[in-house]
């Protein structure tokens, strides 16, 4: 006997769990009536795969463990035979039974073939192969809005977890400087997408103190960041290059600096105003603004006060220039997107963090709420999603919409996905 060459084990697992196959007449290999009041919680760790299952046959209730193959015979292929850990199951249940002759003692066996939709496999199939944007293009708008608006919810609780789990060990390594752990992820976010890396290298070279102490001159600022970046060690003729350079000879050997190289920054297919040398001088003017910065930001009370505070003029050589040396005729600045990225990628997840530490419950519905009012995000995966029919009205649902891509879609995890689960027709 084959087995349908659609079914997996783990889809074999989700049609179990969820029931998805008809309970009319089961009966075990040997002719027992069959009834799953339960199917038992799915088990993810060593030993059988699911635990607790309460299940009916004849007239005797059985509670305790199922174990799932796709043929009997992998019991014995698996060598569960000698592990002790599968002695006391209750039911072994198999997509197809190819061992007929089974041997005395065994679990009762219940083959589920005949009872599974052959719909429900050929869907699953075009899930798994398909080629487009994301497995579930042609379905997704069909699914109703009220499991879109749950999942979406989900999804932002997983991206958030994600980022703030780094900001968490950070502040367990800092002893909860919660005014140095925001100027580490304001660095990171300053940098992305693809600088995050060099900017936080950056950030993390050049303690929090130290910056502050110059706080008040602009070019003992600026010597620091971009000599530290290692953007001046290279030969420079511009006038203010050389100020920097002079400068940053000077405080390197005064606080015993050693600078980043260069090449860790990446400059190729990116727009000017996300040069890393205009986003240092951004960020070295946000810096200047405030000495306790995450204070500030824990004041604001709407989303006008929160990006007021980011809308930052950098020195006026910055105005004129992308580059050092290399003199523009307009020099565009980061704009309001820009600005809304830091906002719904760090300072929210930030609020929201330090609400969860201090257990105030405030921080994190105003994070939630911000996230809301925020415009939903437009790039090349918003708008892929909106060519199907799925869109965001904010950047709450467009930042579960990035999660959903990156990190179900692209790894074709429809069986962990309500979406595909709810193309599939299960619970």
């Amino acid at each position: 006997m084959h087995v349908n060459p659609q079914l997996s084990e783990e889809l074999f697992q989700h049609i179990w769990k969820c029931r998805l196959f008809s309970q009319d007449n089961l009966k075990t290999t040997a002719g027992g009536r069959v009834q799953v009041l339960y199917p038992g919680m799915h088990n993810h760790h060593g030993g059988p795969d699911f635990t607790a299952a309460r299940i009916k046959i004849d007239n005797t209730l059985w509670v305790g463990q199922v174990e799932l193959h796709l043929r009997s015979s992998d019991w014995y292929r698996h060598g569960h035979q000698h592990n002790a850990q599968y002695s006391r199951i209750i039911l072994h249940v198999v997509f197809t039974d190819d061992m007929p002759d089974r041997p005395p003692g065994q679990a009762p066996c219940l083959e589920l073939q005949s009872s599974v939709s052959k719909v429900l496999l050929q869907r699953y199939a075009l899930l798994r192969h398909a080629a487009g944007f994301v497995p579930c293009a042609f379905h997704a708008r069909h699914v109703p809005q009220l499991t879109w608006l749950s999942w979406k919810e989900r999804l932002l609780a997983e991206r958030w977890e994600r980022r703030m789990a780094d900001m968490q060990a950070w502040l367990t390594c800092n002893h909860f400087n919660w005014e140095e752990v925001c100027y580490w992820a304001l660095a990171q976010s300053y940098g992305m997408p693809v600088n995050a890396m060099p900017f936080l290298r950056l950030a993390q070279s050049l303690p929090f103190p130290l910056l502050q102490r110059y706080r008040h001159l602009p070019l003992h600022m600026e010597a620091l960041l971009f000599g530290q970046a290692g953007m001046l060690e290279e030969h420079v003729t511009d006038v203010y290059a050389l100020q920097l350079q002079e400068e940053y000879r000077f405080l390197r050997h005064k606080h015993q600096l050693t600078p980043m190289s260069a090449h860790h920054w990446n400059w190729l297919r990116m727009r000017p105003s996300a040069f890393p040398t205009l986003r240092i001088a951004v960020f070295a003017a946000l810096l200047r603004q405030s000495t306790h910065l995450f204070s500030r930001i824990l004041e604001a009370k709407d989303l006008a006060a929160l990006e007021h505070l980011f809308f930052i003029q950098p020195s006026p050589y910055w105005k004129q220039h992308y580059r050092f040396g290399q003199p523009a005729a307009t020099v565009r600045m980061p704009g309001k997107q820009a600005v809304q990225a830091v906002l719904i990628n760090t300072v929210l997840p930030l609020i929201y963090l330090y609400g969860r530490q201090k257990n105030a419950r405030y921080y994190q519905q105003l994070a939630l709420h911000l996230l809301q009012q925020l415009p939903p995000e437009h790039n090349h995966i918003t708008r892929q999603w909106a060519q199907i029919g799925i869109t965001g009205d904010n950047a709450l649902e467009s930042q579960a919409l990035l999660q959903l891509k990156q990190q179900y879609c692209d790894e074709k995890k429809c069986l962990q996905c309500a979406v595909g689960i709810g193309i599939l027709g299960g619970k």
